[in-house]
């Protein structure tokens, strides 16, 4: 049945073969014919940038002090510091290699020097906006608080992944997030303990992940508004319970509860990665777990190989006696619980109270994340880590006393999503059988 499977995935689009092309099952073949100036124009205006701001406008004489050292580490390493604008024009200078290397290229660049281009770019940010300010460059913080401000979108991408990969489309991750929030922070108030509302999250989404099952599966309404719908209705019920329950009586049923930090003995000493992995609370372990499990099982498993069949073709999947929409629906709950368990970052994982509409937006940056990432669990994580460095970076500019105004620090996230969208995603599909119904026997 293996084999049968694996022919008809391929039936949509030629696929390479064999494990190297396991993990890219539909992204279209890049050609350098097809120029990809999105890219190019990305690193054009981050050129402008780059020097019409950072360059130009950094301070003579000034310095820029970078902080590396934590506490606990076993040794502490030296603060580094710099003068400001020969940091800056040297940063630039290599940003602009890359650049005219993307240039010259159509667009088209490994990994590594998109990589490199962007750790350059950022590099010349913080050496600008600290110039002058007195204050240090926490980096250890910069990167934990973007690893953890990260969780909720990586959780929302596998969801994604899991349900968009079976061909369920889950525009309703932001409720999921949302409804996770809110039932982590409600059970942990009422039972006086986070461990239970870690448990109660994942439930919650995977209502809601019901929800969009019955409606997509079994009464076959589009998805999409299906989607856009449940967002409402969680949004509208979460409100509704705050006003008129939460705020009555706060120490019952909205107190904060904290999930411990969980340092790993011996790897959390390790100075700079040691507090940015390992020092973290048991949401961001769990996500290293559900992220390998994942690739694993979706790339490397007869459970995988049928949920990539029944997204790219159903009939040929169920011609096999793959049970298309019963996998879906197993799927699509899942996926709910997984986002659920990423909305309990915001109340148990960062021991705040429940408020309103505090999933922000935050499920459809993973929507974005999971694009950007073509599907491919490994490729949302590294979209979902930009977006959360983003966010993080706002805060640690402001933290800072930064030039930049502060609505344009709070606007960050969303503009690199945009931005990411628009101009880097470049020609990718999504699974074939995406938002189409499939009723047994049709044609």
């Amino acid at each position: 049945m293996s084999t049968a499977l694996s022919a008809a995935e391929s039936t949509p689009a030629p696929r390479p073969t064999g494990s190297e092309g396991a993990d890219q099952p539909v992204v279209l073949p890049r050609t350098s014919a097809k120029p990809r100036w999105g890219v190019v124009a990305v690193y054009l205006l981050g050129l402008l940038l780059a020097w019409g701001v950072f360059v130009l406008r950094s301070p003579s004489g000034a310095q820029t002090s970078f902080r590396f050292s934590s506490a606990g580490a076993f040794f502490d390493l030296p603060d580094l510091t710099l003068p400001t604008l020969p940091t800056a024009i040297g940063l630039a200078v290599l940003f602009t290699a890359v650049t005219a290397w993307a240039v010259l290229r159509r667009g088209h660049l490994p990994a590594w020097a998109h990589v490199l281009g962007g750790l350059a770019f950022i590099a010349t940010t913080l050496v600008w906006a600290a110039a002058g300010t007195g204050s240090v460059v926490p980096v250890v913080s910069l990167l934990a608080g973007a690893l953890a401000l990260s969780v909720p979108l990586i959780f929302g991408a596998m969801s994604g992944i899991l349900c968009e990969r079976s061909g369920i489309i889950n525009i309703a991750i932001e409720g999921q997030l949302l409804f996770g929030a809110f039932a982590a922070a409600v059970v942990a108030s009422l039972a006086a303990n986070a461990w239970l509302g870690l448990l109660a999250a994942p439930v919650a989404g995977a209502l809601v992940g019901a929800l969009l099952v019955l409606f997509a599966v079994v009464f076959r309404v589009d998805q999409i508004i299906v989607g856009v719908v449940l967002n409402t209705l969680v949004l509208g019920l979460t409100g509704f319970l705050f006003s008129s329950l939460l705020t009555q009586d706060r120490e019952l049923w909205n107190s904060r509860q904290a999930l411990p930090q969980l340092p790993v003995p011996v790897l959390s000493k390790i100075p700079v990665i040691g507090p940015v992995l390992f020092d973290q609370t048991i949401l961001v372990y769990l996500m290293y777990v559900v992220v390998a499990v994942l690739h694993v099982m979706l790339f490397r498993s007869t459970w995988g190989l049928r949920t990539r069949a029944v997204g790219e073709h159903p009939k040929a999947a169920d011609t096999v006696g793959v049970d298309v929409n019963r996998l879906r629906v197993v799927n699509t709950l899942i996926g709910g619980a997984v986002a659920g368990l990423g909305g309990a970052f915001f109340t148990i994982g960062a021991g705040l109270a429940f408020g309103r509409d505090m999933s922000a937006g935050n499920g459809f940056i993973a929507l974005a994340a999971m694009i950007l990432g073509r599907w491919s669990p490994k490729g949302a994580v590294v979209a979902a880590l930009l977006f959360g460095f983003t966010k993080n970076l706002g805060n640690v500019l402001s933290s800072i006393g930064s030039p930049l105004p502060t609505d344009l620090l709070l606007m960050l996230p969303y503009l690199v999503t945009i931005v990411a969208v628009a101009g880097l995603v470049g020609r990718v599909r999504p699974p074939a059988a995406e938002g189409t119904p499939y009723v047994k026997g049709q044609a």
